[in-house]
């Protein structure tokens, strides 16, 4: 059976991008992909520097609660839900911010990996509660910080207008 293209289903792989353009597939023009790339690299090393410089100046004991990477987490969600309505509802963006500090800087500074490693590294140790606390406190967390911070985002920039 052969896998759907986004464009197959009417849906593009991401909002803003036209899979259906030969020269955009290929990359052949300014409007290639090759420009997202280079942005969400540099985001990423930038976003990733950021984390690293947080597990720096934050040490955890190896049987510690990891709130270092909970609050980056929180603070990158947080972040996300203001960065999302403002590009998305208020300003209309170049193509190329979303990539760099959505996908880029703010995908490379949460990190889902380093939060699977300290579940893993706290039930391994025998803090299995803590593990499984970990694991639902940084859930609800990241989810509240989007929500909350979308939600002020919006009634701030409704009261700004008014």
């Amino acid at each position: 059976m052969e896998a759907q293209r986004p464009e197959a289903v009417g849906e593009p792989a991401e909002p803003g991008l036209d899979l259906s353009a030969p020269a955009r597939r290929r990359g052949g023009t300014a409007h290639g992909q090759g420009p997202v790339l280079a942005v969400v690299a540099i985001g990423g090393a930038i976003g990733a520097s950021a984390r690293y410089g947080a597990s720096l100046a934050w040490p955890v004991a190896p049987d510690g609660f990891p709130w270092p990477t909970l609050l980056v987490n929180a603070v990158g969600c947080a972040v996300i839900g203001v960065f999302m309505v403002l590009i998305t509802e208020v300003w209309a963006a170049h193509r190329l911010v979303r990539p760099f500090f959505g996908t880029g800087v703010l995908g490379g500074f949460t990190t889902f990996s380093t939060y699977a490693v300290d579940i893993q590294r706290l039930v391994s140790g025998g803090h299995v509660r803590t593990g499984l606390a970990y694991l639902a406190l940084t859930l609800f967390a990241a989810l509240a910080a989007v929500w909350s911070a979308a939600w002020t985002t919006r009634r701030l920039m409704a009261w700004r207008r008014s």
